[in-house]
């Protein structure tokens, strides 16, 4: 049974609004890599923990959020994932690894 989507507060009880982001899931250290993008980071990530599309990141198990880039704008979320997915793959785990050297979960910062 899936559990109920997360929503974050702020000050005082408030719901953190959520925010466009470009973002990267794996299964473990150097495992495979997914890049996706999103209007809201908290409710996408959980959704791919909870499995609730089918599709690569369950078929791979990717549920731990790696890297992730906050932006303003959906379109340069977009925009910026569609550079990402066309870098090499060592590239992107040299961009992981600038914040996130052991490659923590970061999706418990989130919620």
């Amino acid at each position: 049974m899936l559990g109920s989507s997360p929503s974050k507060t702020g000050g005082e009880g408030e719901r953190v609004r959520p925010y466009p982001a470009v973002y990267m899931m794996s299964n473990r250290r150097h495992g495979a890599l997914y890049v996706g993008v999103t209007g809201d980071l908290a409710r996408r990530v959980w959704e791919h923990r909870e499995g609730v599309y089918p599709g690569f990141t369950q078929t791979y198990g990717l549920k731990h959020l790696v890297w992730y880039e906050p932006h303003d704008l959906i379109s340069e979320a977009i925009r910026r994932e569609k550079a990402l997915k066309h870098y090499r793959r060592d590239w992107k785990i040299a961009l992981i690894e600038a914040v996130n050297p052991t490659w923590d979960d970061l999706y418990a910062g989130l919620v």
